[in-house]
């Protein structure tokens, strides 16, 4: 029998396991004595991988229903199951740095085993008292034009790319572990939930390559894994996050790639544990599920944790339920349009739609909010116009409204810019821009200096002397 990776607390309690449907597992004790809800309970079959099961309810006097956080294929009615009488607890810690777990805190890096002294915390934990609580108003600068124009990201705040399939929300986030990786000094924990094997073999790669694994550590429950560990694996990621946090005072930088998947978990054990589906089918604790991850996700007074988050859009339906519980708790929303991907202009972030709270003249500035303002203004009038320009063309707009076009179509592109991530694709290198060019960009656009440069000028490229210097060898060329 393998080693679990919860020790338990004596004495054992041994059940027997009654029924097994997927995920869910039912387990019998004949003492009479229930283990408590949210605590683990070890497998004893004779597989090399361990089979941990959380406690989810008490079904009658001498039954609890355990949700399996490994896959239970071979396992038979029968077996006997040990109670630790203690929730799961993960490694955490300076020993966890560099490192890949999964969901109990197994290392499957094929690196060298934890030291046995590593300190573990219980996955389960309350978030901070509110008046422990600091507000997020330090900006977060990315060196992505769009986001730091229009939808600036709070340090110690919660920031979620929401999208629909293939717009480009983990190339997004991977650019954005890229270019925090020279100014962000604190430590990273990365959650995969609900991954693709490749897209997580990529990652722990390039982390690798550029240096930054030894400030990080990666948890993963993948797309191939049962419900329970993706259900599960935000949690321990958390808890990793919130040693640092609370034990080192450390800032962390929590980067989760999809949060949709961690509400797709729960809602195929919902279906397992035989509830009713609420609305569009989703699980009727679905709110309540999605405010126990993300009210964890908070700073205290003296260490922040800044959470990114990419979440899947079904269908692109942006008032999916799942989409709405979670977007209720970010102080940044950045939307990325499927519209936009399809001209060509990455990153594909809808500029009027993606917002936040940081985006105050009292936090920015006034000069920043007045050109973001302005942008917005101008791209929205472009909106409007969008219908009659594709049906009669701009030259039947008024002068007014052709000078606006112009300007607007110019902000588009200088929107748009390179990633470090897509190099090895485009073949053009990536470009991080600091917040004052972009305003320095925006506002000469919007103020005509650049009426009468081609729009390809601005194109894919960083700052405006970038631009510029396109522009005069263009110009020399001709």
């Amino acid at each position: 029998m393998p080693e679990s990776p919860i020790p338990a607390a004596s004495p054992q309690i041994a059940g027997t396991v009654v029924s097994v449907r997927g995920a869910v597992v039912d387990v019998r004790f004949d003492t009479g004595t229930l283990p408590e809800i949210d605590t683990a309970l070890n497998v004893r079959w004779d597989r090399q991988e361990t089979l941990v099961l959380e406690v989810h309810s008490h079904v009658d006097p001498t039954t609890v229903r355990g949700i399996a956080l490994q896959a239970t294929a071979g396992l038979a009615r029968g077996t006997k199951v040990d109670a630790t009488g203690q929730p799961v607890a993960v490694p955490v810690g300076d020993a966890v740095l560099g490192r890949l777990l999964d969901v109990v805190g197994i290392v499957r890096d094929r690196g060298p085993a934890l030291p046995p002294d590593t300190p573990r915390r219980s996955i389960h934990a309350p978030a901070p008292e509110l008046k422990n609580e600091m507000s997020a108003s330090t900006i977060y600068e990315t060196g992505i034009k769009v986001i730091d124009l229009l939808a600036p990201l709070a340090q110690g705040g919660k920031a979620a790319m929401f999208g629909g399939a293939g717009v480009g929300k983990t190339v997004l986030v991977m650019e954005l572990i890229h270019a925090m990786v020279e100014k962000y000094k604190g430590i990273s924990v990365f959650a995969g939930v609900g991954e693709r094997s490749r897209e997580g073999h990529e990652l722990l790669t390039d982390m690798q390559g550029s240096g930054v694994l030894a400030r990080t550590v990666l948890v993963y429950g993948q797309m191939n894994e049962p419900p329970g560990a993706r259900w599960r694996v935000p949690l321990t990621a958390l808890t990793i996050a919130e040693y640092f946090r609370d034990e080192k005072h450390q800032n962390v930088l929590l980067l989760m790639d999809n949060v949709f998947r961690f509400v797709q978990a729960g809602s195929e054990l919902s279906s397992l544990l035989g509830r009713l589906p609420s609305r569009v089918g989703y699980q009727p604790t679905l709110a309540t599920e999605v405010a126990m991850l993300e009210e964890r996700i908070a700073s205290v007074a003296d260490a922040a944790v800044t959470a990114i988050q990419a979440v899947y859009v079904p269908a692109d339906d942006f008032t999916d339920p799942a989409v709405t519980a979670i977007s209720s708790h970010m102080d940044s929303m950045i939307m990325l349009s499927r519209e936009l991907a399809a001209q060509a202009f990455y990153p594909a972030i809808d500029p009027l739609a993606s917002a936040s709270v940081l985006l105050d003249p009292l936090v920015v500035g006034a000069q920043h909010y007045a050109v973001a303002e302005q942008a917005r203004e101008a791209l929205a009038r472009l909106k409007d116009l969008q219908d009659i320009i594709a049906l009669l063309g701009v030259e039947e707009l008024g002068t007014a409204d052709r000078l606006i076009v112009k300007r607007a179509r110019r902000l588009q592109r200088f929107l748009s810019q390179p990633f470090v991530v897509t190099e090895a694709f485009t073949g053009t290198p990536g470009r991080s821009v600091s917040r004052a060019d972009t305003l320095a960009g925006c506002a000469a656009i919007l103020a005509g200096e650049t009426d009468e440069w081609a729009e390809s000028s601005l194109y894919m490229i960083g700052n405006l002397e970038e631009a510029r210097q396109k522009e005069a060898k263009a110009a020399h060329a001709g």
